[in-house]
């Protein structure tokens, strides 16, 4: 599908384009991690006293196919993780359900975790996908490659200020309780240009998915504490 179909239909759908479209994909050309926060872009954001919350297996399906499409444009699975504000049990099990590399929580400063990813992981700012919702997420929006700003209805202000101060390049049409992981996900699938070859490699499974989850299914994933001011490992 061409581009400016792709991005009519999402358009239409109720998706904003902060970053022109052409100018978008050239930036996702680079990614190499997917960072996502929790509470409010895989859930509504409501949570229990334990902490425990929810997500979805349409936004899981959503996150795993981006996953392979960056395997089918790089040959390599690309970094993904969790980083949270809080400590989400749910997020725990689900990272590693998924096989995420990481997940770090208790984290109040975000943009600091880009210097842990540089010397332990080798990878640049540019060269993340963020997903995010709120205020807490700013300071890490502001230095990532491509910023996915997921949309909720009362936070009217807070969208307008990332939009003049260009925190954002993508407003979400659905909220954290409304698959906005999936959206975002079928769009930058869409927008490398492998939305066909994803589903069809999917359904076929023996074909090119079966090494990519054969590879996936070996990550094993760390959870880090940030609780102290510095990255600190947590055994599982």
């Amino acid at each position: 599908m061409k581009i400016a179909k792709v991005e009519k239909l999402f358009t239409e759908s109720g998706m904003k384009f902060i970053t022109p479209v052409e100018e978008l994909v050239n930036k996702l050309k680079s990614i190499k991690a997917l960072i996502f926060d929790w509470d409010g872009v895989f859930h509504s954001g409501y949570k229990n006293e334990t902490g425990t919350s929810s997500f979805s297996e349409a936004d899981s399906m959503g996150g795993n196919m981006l996953r392979f499409a960056y395997y089918l444009v790089n040959q390599s699975i690309p970094y993904t993780a969790i980083i949270t504000g809080e400590n989400n049990p749910t997020a725990f099990y689900w990272a590693e359900r998924e096989h995420l590399n990481d997940v770090f929580f208790k984290v109040k400063d975000k943009v600091k975790i880009l210097d842990w990813l540089k010397k332990n992981r080798g990878i640049e700012p540019h060269e993340v996908l963020f997903a995010f919702d709120d205020i807490l997420d700013l300071s890490l929006a502001k230095e990532c490659g491509v910023r996915v700003l997921v949309r909720r209805d009362s936070s009217k202000m807070l969208q307008q200020y990332c939009i003049e101060n260009k925190i954002c390049d993508v407003i979400t049409a659905n909220d954290g309780g409304n698959h906005a992981v999936r959206e975002m996900s079928e769009l930058i699938i869409a927008l490398l240009g492998k939305w066909n070859q994803v589903v069809d490699e999917r359904v076929q499974f023996d074909g090119l998915y079966k090494p990519y989850i054969q590879q996936r299914q070996e990550i094993h994933t760390s959870r880090f504490s940030f609780a102290n001011g510095i990255v600190e490992l947590v055994p599982n």
